[in-house]
C-alpha cells in the first residue's frame, strides 16, 4: 500500500478522541511512508487528519466537489488538491486514488463512502483493504447490524470478514497489510429443502 482514502465527518463531533485519533492515524500513516487521500476538506475530522499528516511532511491528496470549494471549504494546502463536479466524481477519484479505505467517526457521507468500496469489493471491482478505526466503540452498533445480516444469512460469512477494525490506527494499518481478498465463486442461494 502506498495510500490511504480517509473517510470521516466534516464536524470534529463532541468526543475529543476522535481527534486525537485522527491525529494518531495520520503518525501512523506517515511513519510508513503512506499517502493521505481524502475529502478535501479543511473542517472537522477531515481537517484534522490533513493538517496532521502535513505538519509530520506527509503527503495529502484531497478531492472536493466545486460546490463546496466555493463555499471555501476546500483545505488550499494539500500536497494536490483536485476540484471536481460531483461528488460521484470525488468518490471515483479518490477510490482510484487510494490503495486502501478507512472510515473514522462520521455522519451519512462517511457511511455511504465505507459501504460502497465494501461493495465494490464484494462484486470483485477492487482487491482493496477496507477498515474501520473504530474510536471508542463509535462502530460497535453497526458492527452488530452486520453480525446480525451474516446470521439472517443476508450477508456471507467471507463478506462480513472484509470489513477490518480495530480501535487502534497501527493495528488496523497491520491488519491492512496483509489482507487477502475474498474469492467467491457465486451469490448467496436461498437452502434446498
Amino acid at each position: 500500500m502506498k495510500s490511504i482514502a480517509v473517510y470521516c465527518g466534516s464536524s470534529a463531533g463532541t468526543n475529543p478522541n476522535y481527534i486525537t485519533q485522527a491525529q494518531a492515524l495520520a503518525k501512523a500513516m506517515v511513519a510508513q511512508g503512506l499517502t493521505l487521500v481524502y475529502g478535501g476538506g479543511r473542517v472537522g475530522l477531515m481537517g484534522t487528519i490533513a493538517d496532521a499528516v502535513l505538519a509530520q511532511g506527509g503527503q495529502v491528496i484531497g478531492v472536493i466537489p466545486d460546490f463546496l470549494d466555493a463555499k471555501e471549504l476546500a483545505h488550499k494546502g494539500c500536497t494536490e488538491l483536485h476540484v471536481v463536479k460531483s461528488m460521484h466524481e470525488r468518490k471515483l477519484m479518490m477510490a482510484d486514488r487510494a490503495d486502501g479505505f478507512i472510515a473514522m467517526p462520521g455522519g451519512y457521507g462517511t457511511l455511504e463512502e465505507l459501504f460502497e468500496v465494501l461493495t465494490w469489493g464484494q462484486l470483485g471491482l477492487h482487491r482493496k483493504p477496507v477498515a474501520l478505526l473504530n474510536v471508542d466503540g463509535y462502530y460497535d452498533h453497526l458492527l452488530r447490524a452486520l453480525d446480525r445480516m451474516r446470521d439472517d444469512q443476508l450477508l456471507r460469512t467471507e463478506n462480513r470478514d472484509q470489513l477490518l477494525q480495530s480501535a487502534n490506527p497501527e493495528e488496523l494499518l497491520a491488519q491492512m497489510a496483509v489482507y487477502q481478498p475474498v474469492e467467491l465463486g457465486k451469490w448467496l442461494t436461498p437452502p434446498t429443502t
